[in-house]
């Protein structure tokens, strides 16, 4: 199939395609007028690089991880055991972000509710920040 079929089956764009060619994880074979021609094997192995893309993972651990990547019922699942080394190594480092933008979301909140004096708000809206909010928040 060409790579209108495997996007039309994928649901992934013809760029996505491309792009996942470029970074090692698709290797269509080439007609003899240089086109792409995907197999039945592909539809699943987007599938599956849609999964790990979904779980936060890049594409060059992808790359590396998906050559050792089964799936087993309804789910993707590491053969070789490093590669669990890798997707918990992966977990750490997303939990890591959610705890830090939670964080980040507190702040905001406490900023958001603190009571402000009504003075405060005629003379700090008065002049820039109604007009042009950039300029007023940049200083």
């Amino acid at each position: 199939m060409r790579i209108g079929e495997l996007s039309r089956r994928t649901g992934v764009s013809g760029p996505a395609l491309r792009y996942y060619e470029e970074q090692g994880l698709l290797h269509p074979r080439r007609s003899p007028s240089g086109y792409r021609e995907y197999g039945e094997d592909d539809v699943a192995r987007v599938g599956n690089i849609r999964t790990l893309l979904a779980a936060g993972l890049g594409t060059a651990l992808i790359a590396e991880i998906l050559p050792c990547m089964v799936v087993e019922g309804r789910y993707l699942a590491p053969v070789c055991p490093e590669i669990t080394d890798a997707l918990e190594a992966e977990r750490l480092r997303i939990t890591t972000a959610i705890a830090e933008l939670e964080r980040a979301r507190t702040a905001l909140d406490g900023i958001i509710s603190a009571p402000v004096p009504e003075s405060a708000v005629a003379e700090a809206c008065a002049d820039d920040y109604t007009q042009e909010p950039e300029r007023a928040m940049a200083g």
